[in-house]
């Protein structure tokens, strides 16, 4: 840059493997004024679409990436400025940075680590990010996997190293749940429920980092299995992240539960999908792709089916979260984030998470973390501080 105050706003790395984003369509106008947190641009991955908040405030001056044009993960897409900067400084920052999306996506250098570690043996797959800080550990949601985080994970990454896993019957996991002897490499059983099981490959991940302490982040289910964990052994958990947690009330979208669980087909499962989120059109053709070429796999159906009978019975949900968190004791920092528009576990069961700071974000539903994903790290980033 020419001009210490040219603020570049850059391409994001949404997921450990992205290279590269296409803007689908600008919010913003050069010209307009936009404060922190303001949304900029929506951005298609090959995952799903996202929209970039700003992470600083002033003038748009420049916007140097068109719509419907790929741009290189760090690429500059637009340019804040104040008013004193010239025009001609930022013209020069604009060529310079049209010159590195025009040139393409770099050759790759080397993709993320993905490791794994049996437990109990089955496969329990993990990648991390980052190499100094406190570790940070994310925890997926029912029919998820690690990519839950892709809008989160390289963020987090910044000042912690940050793990996220497959659990047992999701991503690149073990699919087998069954309490008795299994077959297959990588996928035998052992003892216990499935729930317990999650809990198991959490503790696994942790012993393999190796981590002695941690900072837990789950999801829907994932916030479940976080509390288990923690209520094992609360020493070795820092603090508590709980987005959309299951188990505080007895209301949940059982047909939402049920019906991925058993959808076969695009036509079923994209509508199922678009009640994650506030607004639908983040879900993307791919996503979809995606989901159902993991629900192809042996193992998965069973496996899904495992863990909804340990979520609901009937319409209701199962499961007692505030026992667990009562057994955790007031020594761990406990935070929780709902989208206040969630369809799959209402909002309203956040005041049954007892001692914990309380975030209810506008405009997300079950997904926060990746429809506000900024709010949500803010979140985590304010727990992991309250852990000292």
């Amino acid at each position: 840059m020419t001009d210490e105050r040219i603020v570049a706003v850059t391409m994001p790395k949404w997921g450990l493997s992205m290279r590269l984003g296409k803007i689908t369509g600008w919010v913003v106008a050069e010209g307009d004024e936009v404060n922190v947190g303001d949304d900029l641009a929506d951005i298609e991955t090959d995952k799903i679409t996202g929209t970039l908040e700003a992470a600083d405030a002033g003038t748009v001056r420049r916007i140097v990436a068109r719509v419907g044009e790929d741009v290189p993960v760090s690429g500059t897409i637009a340019l804040i400025a104040p008013a004193g900067v010239s025009d001609a400084d930022l013209d020069a920052a604009a060529l310079e940075a049209r010159a590195v999306i025009d040139a393409g996506v770099p050759e790759e250098a080397g993709g993320p680590v993905v490791q794994a570690v049996d437990v109990r043996g089955r496969r329990v797959s993990f990648a991390g990010a980052g190499a100094d800080g406190d570790v940070v550990l994310l925890i997926h949601g029912f029919g998820g996997d690690r990519n839950s985080w892709l809008f989160l994970q390289e963020p987090l990454a910044a000042r912690h190293r940050v793990y996220a896993l497959d659990l047992p019957g999701h991503g690149t996991s073990g699919k087998n749940l069954e309490t008795g002897s299994g077959s297959g490499a990588g996928d035998a059983a052992g003892a216990g429920d499935p729930a317990g099981l999650l809990a198991d490959a959490v503790v696994g991940v942790l012993d393999a980092i190796p981590a002695s302490r941690a900072h837990l982040v789950g999801h829907s289910m994932g916030g479940a299995v976080a509390l288990a964990v923690a209520a094992r052994d609360p020493r070795r958990i820092a603090s508590l992240t709980l987005i959309a947690p299951s188990g505080f009330g007895r209301q949940i979208n059982a047909g939402y539960l049920r019906g991925f669980a058993g959808a076969q087909t695009r036509r079923e499962l994209k509508p199922l999908v678009g009640q994650l989120f506030s607004d639908d059109k983040l879900v993307t053709r791919q996503v979809v792709d995606d989901l159902l070429a993991y629900k192809r796999l042996d193992g998965v159906e069973a496996a899904l089916h495992a863990l909804l009978a340990t979520l609901v019975g009937g319409d209701e949900q199962r499961g007692d979260s505030a026992a667990l968190l009562a057994a955790i004791g007031d020594a761990t920092p406990v935070t929780v984030v709902w989208g206040r528009q969630d369809q799959i576990i209402p909002a309203e069961q956040a005041q049954a998470v007892a001692g914990a700071v309380r975030y209810v974000i506008e405009g997300a539903g079950h997904m926060p973390h990746m429809e506000r994903p900024v709010e949500v790290q803010t979140a985590i980033e304010d727990t992991i501080a309250r852990a000292g």
